[in-house]
C-alpha cells in the first residue's frame, strides 16, 4: 500500500571517529546523540578509523542493539563505511541497494549511496564527505551527480554530509543541477563556538522540506568536533 504522505527525518553527523572534546573515544555517547535526534536515516562521516583495517568506531553490535541497519557499503570487513562514510537506516525501512562511490580526490574522501523503500515509496540517500580543496569539492559533486544521471533508475534523492564548503552559494554548489535545492541548517562547526556551515543537505525536486536545523544538546556539545544537523522532509506525490 502506498501512503498518501511520507514524512522522514534525515540527519548528518561528522562523528570525529567517536572522539569527543574530552579526547575520549566513546561510541556509546555518539549513539546517544543520534538517539536524541530521532532520525530515520543518518549519514555518518569519520565512522571508521583512518588507517590499517579501517576498524569501525561505531561497532555493528552496538548499532544493531540500538535498532540501526548499516547500509552495506563497506569494502573492508572491520569497517561500516567507505572512506569513513556510513549510512544508518532505522528498522522498518527496507534497504534495497547500496554501494560506495569513488570520487576524484587528493585526500581519503568518498561518498555512499543507498536506495530505500518505506510505505510503498522508493527514495535514495547519498552520504558524503568532500575535500578541503574547492576545486576538488566541485569535481566530487559533479561525479556524484553524474552517477545519479547514469543510474538506470531515477529516484527522489537526499544528499547530505560534511561538504567542507564555507560559502553559502557558488563554490562547489555550481555543480548542483537545476531543480535541486541546497539547505543550510545552520552553523555546526566547531562545536565549542559554531561559526561554519559545513554540514549541508541537497535534495531533488521530489521533496517538500518542513524543518531543518542544528541539533544542540549538552551531550552533542562534547561528543564530536561537529554538531549534527537534521532535516524533516515529505515526499511529494509522484512527479
Amino acid at each position: 500500500m502506498i501512503a498518501d504522505r511520507v514524512e522522514l527525518k534525515f540527519a548528518s553527523y561528522n562523528v570525529h571517529k567517536a572522539v569527543g572534546l574530552d579526547r575520549r573515544r566513546d561510541p556509546g555517547r555518539i549513539l546517544d546523540v543520534i538517539a536524541e535526534i530521532g532520525a530515520d536515516v543518518v549519514a555518518i562521516q569519520e565512522a571508521d578509523r583512518r588507517f590499517g583495517r579501517r576498524i569501525a568506531t561505531l561497532p555493528r553490535r552496538m548499532l544493531a542493539e540500538r535498532g540501526w541497519q548499516v547500509a552495506p557499503v563497506a569494502v573492508l570487513p572491520d569497517s561500516i563505511g567507505w572512506h569513513g562514510n556510513a549510512l544508518l537506516v532505522r528498522e522498518g525501512i527496507a534497504v534495497i541497494e547500496a554501494e560506495p562511490l569513488a570520487l576524484p580526490t587528493l585526500e581519503p574522501r568518498g561518498a555512499v549511496r543507498v536506495d530505500l523503500a518505506h510505505e510503498g515509496r522508493h527514495f535514495r540517500v547519498i552520504g558524503m564527505h568532500l575535500d578541503l580543496s574547492g576545486l576538488r569539492r566541485r569535481q566530487q559533486l559533479e561525479t556524484i551527480f553524474a552517477h545519479l544521471r547514469d543510474h538506470e533508475r531515477e529516484l527522489p534523492t537526499i544528499a547530505m554530509g560534511d561538504l567542507n564548503e564555507w560559502l553559502l552559494q557558488g563554490g562547489c554548489f555550481r555543480a548542483v543541477p537545476s531543480g535541486w535545492s541546497a539547505v543550510v541548517p545552520g552553523a555546526s562547526f566547531p562545536t565549542r563556538q559554531p561559526v561554519a556551515r559545513l554540514d549541508r543537505f541537497l535534495h531533488s525536486p521530489h521533496w517538500a522540506v518542513r524543518e531543518a536545523g542544528v541539533h544542540l544538546s549538552p551531550l552533542a556539545g562534547r561528543a564530536s568536533d561537529h554538531l549534527p544537523v537534521r532535516l524533516i522532509a515529505s515526499l511529494l506525490p509522484n512527479i
